[in-house]
């Protein structure tokens, strides 16, 4: 048995220690990780200099730049995320279903933790805390492997976070680091220990993840999110939203990438969002039809599934939402796309026929965040339909199993006729 496949089992023996642990002692953990990284603040962000000093070194893109680097403003927001988690009710041990099968045979639907957790992150040292404290705060072991370019910040996070938690009175074997990259491909072959996988990166890494494991896999791979600006639009509320979607965190997942523009409203529109573009940096890409009215670089359609994670963005002209319905569902990923527009129908069939993971009307993609959806956090964003969809909170961490109590009720009963069913719902 391999080092990490051992540690996995260990924890996999610890999961059920893990799930009954009461929730007051989980809060205390997630308030004492978040004293922890308070009172640590100065090492952290010494390490994370490192992290910054070789990312330098190597030139690594600026769009991963900007998600490794963990100042006060992103301490700040972990620390509210934290607090936010312990004011969340528990969300281990509800009653979702309570029925009576037959006189004094009752069944239950409780939710549980799903058990071991393996979560496989970008270059994110937020990410680590975030998906620490949900794994606590929702009873759940967790594996977690970082991206290598936050190699030192990850390393002293995940050791306060860890020492804090089991300080708190947490099993010893609650949290795991895996740092090594061959360490992956020993992950996947634990079927046995870890109950699902959450990978975190690019169309390619999530791919090849699915295909070499039997684990079950909870994720998302792109976001090439789209805003449409429907003939109905508020055009100087447009521009602030498309604005706010491209730059307030060029490197998000749920950053805008493409922008469609009824053709109807082209001519007086697409000057506008030049001139904003050129405010904010923004490069626009688009088909020959947008080019011929505004400057910029001439695009194929086949490149309207491009993540640019960049001030870079699509623009293509459409005769209506039900083009841009069709074009969403073609070249996007499901994560979050918007219509702009002031007519409901129009804004209910783009609700109703866009299939992404979030669908919005009239305000940024960037909303589509665990946080900001009241979470606490989020472990990842799902753009798969089975178990959990759009950001994965407490929720979707979650399973249930069925209690069952009788007084010595046997099925031949009922087949036989002596006994039958009398279903009732009990509060």
């Amino acid at each position: 048995m391999s080092q990490i496949k051992e540690k996995i089992h260990e924890m996999k023996l610890d999961a059920p220690k893990m799930m009954t642990t009461p929730a007051d002692i989980r809060n205390k953990a997630l308030l004492a990780i978040r004293d922890a990284l308070l009172a640590q603040k100065a090492q952290i962000f010494a390490e994370n200099e490192k992290d910054l000093s070789e990312a330098a070194k190597n030139q690594i893109a600026d769009a991963v730049v900007k998600r490794l680097r963990f100042n006060e403003g992103k301490l700040s927001d972990v620390v509210k995320g934290l607090e936010g988690l312990v004011e969340l009710p528990d969300p281990v041990g509800r009653i979702t279903l309570h029925r009576q099968l037959d006189e004094g045979l009752v069944l239950k639907r409780v939710t549980c933790p799903i058990g071991v957790i393996g979560v496989i992150f970008e270059a994110r040292p937020d990410a680590l805390v975030q998906i620490s404290a949900l794994c606590i705060k929702s009873g759940n072991c967790a594996v977690l492997k970082g991206g290598k370019e936050t190699t030192y910040t990850n390393r002293i996070l995940f050791r306060l976070i860890r020492d804090a938690a089991v300080g708190a009175g947490l099993p010893q074997n609650c949290l795991m680091q895996a740092e090594q990259h061959s360490e992956i491909d020993e992950l996947l072959q634990c079927e046995t220990e870890v109950d699902l996988l959450i990978p975190r990166g690019s169309n390619a890494f999530v791919r090849y993840i699915m295909d070499h494991t039997k684990i079950p896999v909870m994720g998302h791979a792109d976001g090439v999110c789209h805003i449409y600006v429907a003939k109905t639009a508020d055009k100087e509320n447009a521009i602030r939203i498309l604005m706010d979607a491209k730059t307030q965190y060029t490197a998000a997942c749920n950053a805008m990438e493409t922008i469609l523009i009824h053709r109807e409203i082209a001519k007086e529109f697409l000057p506008m969002l030049e001139e904003a573009c050129k405010e904010n940096g923004i490069k626009l890409r688009g088909t020959k039809e947008v080019c011929d009215l505004i400057s910029g670089e001439t695009m194929e359609d086949a490149e309207f599934n491009t993540e640019y994670l960049s001030l870079t963005a699509s623009v293509k002209l459409v005769s209506g939402v039900e083009e841009a319905a069709d074009h969403i569902n073609r070249y996007g990923s499901h994560h979050t796309d918007a219509i702009l527009t002031e007519d409901d129908a129009e804004a209910a069939y783009f609700m109703q026929m866009v299939d992404s993971a979030g669908v919005y009307r009239n305000c940024s993609t960037r909303f589509s965040d665990g946080y900001r959806y009241g979470f606490g956090a989020e472990v990842g964003i799902s753009t798969g339909k089975l178990h959990a969809r759009g950001p994965v909170g407490l929720d979707g961490l979650m399973t249930y199993k069925y209690e069952l109590t009788g007084q010595g009720q046997i099925v031949g009963d009922y087949a036989e006729g002596k006994s039958s069913f009398h279903f009732r719902d009990l509060e």
